[in-house]
């Protein structure tokens, strides 16, 4: 690794031949300062992110690539959507999608190697690929930027060029969950086992289930991600102490980030690691939770779109929910408002008329109740669904509109 000054960064990127692919840290660990020598620099390229947040480049001659939409990619007209569940976009990156560069924000150096912090993800699949054909790996190493263990140590060998800039590391605004998501959180919250062990995606209502669970003790965290609920269980006493916290990616407020400096027990694992179903599957007691935008009362799960336009993606929501379903004990759970108060409609339809992000799940969870849905036939289901998610307005037209599409309702 070579720290070099941001002018010789940016003479050594203008000299890229063609539209060179970059893939760059997403979430809230993104290396902006890089990325923007990289805009003034490159005249057209494609970047390649995950739940990219806002402040993006968004000029002609830029490409935003990514299998999961953030704020920052949302509705743009130079987005390319690739679908693809988590855990296979190093697939993406090692075959169709190769990167000429990747960007990464990095601890400083200790002992011959950095850490990635808050942001293992798909990176280590990255850097393997671009290494694989020649290109550049770039870091941008901040002293705000946690040491984390796991996957996320990388030796100095394995980066080219580095710069250095001491910035806060970015954080999600807060928006404490609202009555329907804490009732929802309840919920759930009676649905987890002793000693189970936890994946809860993104926003209100997986925090408001962590927050129902701080009596607890011994659970575990196997996860794609963790935030704050997951500190907020440690100093409760909720979590097993002789477990690892294992995840992909984290964000959070500084004291998460603190909280995760050479802490031991946390434990950043590749997406390739935490996100395999067969690795799920060995968790005991795995309990996926997850929300969605719609779900229908074939108990099919919309997570990805709105009104047919890419909302979101994937993301990990499929392998969590089919390796939660072979863990022994093991529930994955769709948790989402029965109402959505933007767009006044209910959350429960006849049928998901686009692509769905996931089916087969053990419960269906919204403020008015929970569906059973493992082991019911589909009527049960359908029945369940109507009487114990929907919205009391909506029940009495998914009756009728279920029974048109075949289902013997009361």
């Amino acid at each position: 690794m070579r720290v070099v000054s941001e002018e010789h960064l940016a003479r050594v990127l203008a000299g890229l031949p063609g539209r060179p692919r970059i893939v760059a840290g997403g979430n809230f660990a993104a290396p902006r300062r890089t990325l923007g020598i990289v805009d003034a620099a490159v005249g057209e390229y494609r970047l390649f992110m995950l739940n990219a947040q806002a402040g993006l480049p968004d000029r002609e001659g830029v490409d935003l690539e990514t299998p999961f939409v953030g704020a920052g990619m949302r509705g743009r007209a130079n987005l390319r959507y690739f679908p693809s569940r988590l855990s296979l976009v190093p697939n993406l990156l090692k075959g169709s999608l190769p990167p000429d560069v990747v960007i990464v924000q990095t601890s400083p150096p200790v002992g011959g190697t950095v850490s990635l912090g808050i942001e293992v993800n798909i990176l280590p699949a990255a850097i393997e690929a671009v290494r694989a054909r020649g290109g550049l790996v770039i870091a941008q190493i901040n002293p705000g930027m946690p040491y984390t263990f796991g996957d996320a140590v990388l030796a100095t060998d394995e980066i080219d060029l580095a710069i250095e800039d001491d910035e806060p590391l970015a954080t999600p605004v807060p928006r404490p969950p609202g009555e329907v998501a804490h009732e929802i959180g309840r919920r759930v919250a009676r649905l987890v086992p002793e000693d189970a062990t936890l994946q809860l995606g993104i926003g209100a209502i997986p925090d408001a289930v962590l927050s129902s669970l701080l009596e607890r003790r011994g659970l575990r965290v196997w996860s794609e991600m963790f935030s704050d609920g997951v500190l907020a269980l440690e100093k409760a006493g909720a979590l097993d102490a002789g477990s690892p916290i294992t995840a992909s990616f984290a964000f959070g407020g500084p004291e998460l980030y603190a909280w995760a400096d050479r802490n031991e027990r946390i434990r950043m694992l590749r997406t390739e690691k935490t996100n395999d179903p067969s690795l799920i599957a060995r968790q005991p007691r795995m309990v996926s939770v997850n929300s969605a935008l719609q779900v229908d009362l074939f108990a099919q799960a919309n997570a990805s779109r709105v009104r047919g336009a890419i909302y979101s993606g994937f993301g990990g929501q499929t392998d969590f929910v089919i390796g939660a379903l072979h863990s022994p004990g093991g529930h994955a759970v769709i948790a989402l408002p029965s109402w959505h108060p933007r767009a006044d409609v209910s959350t429960v339809i006849p049928r998901v008329t686009g692509p769905v992000t996931s089916f087969q799940h053990s419960y269906i969870v919204s403020e008015q109740g929970t569906a059973t849905v493992w082991g019911k036939d589909a009527a049960s289901q359908a029945q369940q669904i109507i009487d114990n998610v929907a919205h009391p307005s909506a029940r009495d037209e998914l009756r009728e509109q279920g029974r048109e599409l075949g289902f013997p309702l009361r």
